[in-house]
């Protein structure tokens, strides 16, 4: 979708828009994004210059302690909404794709972190690509 996406919490305390395309869903499996999202994580992503927070009130960020990329994950403090996943030196952010308001125009990419899936569900037979371990490791970049 061009244009702008605007998308938040679960109650208003933070919102958000993104100017121009939002990046096609990655679908992250990892135990870090399992245990902060309680599934794997489905996101979108934007570059840092076309995300603008028009209310924050409520974001608070907290370290991503296994993070390979030393990321830090944006929440919101009021509803515990989990919304944003930043990287230091990484020119995007990824968005929670739950987060983003009305039809969103991207469709499901690609799995990360497979090897790291939980027991508990088996990966979709999607025909998308599969990747054992983070786009950094691999050499890909997700954000193109």
């Amino acid at each position: 979708m061009t244009g702008v996406s605007t998308g938040g919490c679960l109650c208003g305390a933070v919102r958000y828009e993104v100017r121009g395309p939002l990046r096609d869903v990655l679908v992250c499996h990892c135990e870090e994004c399992r245990r902060w999202h309680g599934a794997p994580a489905e996101s979108t992503a934007a570059p840092r210059d076309r995300l603008t927070l028009t209310e924050q009130r409520g974001l608070r960020w907290v370290g991503s302690p296994r993070s390979d990329a030393r990321a830090r994950r944006g929440f919101c403090g009021e509803c515990g909404s989990s919304l944003f996943w930043d990287a230091p030196g990484r020119d995007y952010v990824a968005i929670a794709a739950g987060t983003v308001d009305g039809a969103t125009g991207v469709r499901t990419a690609a799995h990360w972190y497979v090897s790291q899936k939980g027991d508990w569900y088996q990966l979709p037979d999607d025909g998308l690509p599969r990747h054992e371990a983070s786009a950094a490791a691999s050499g890909t970049d997700p954000s193109a």
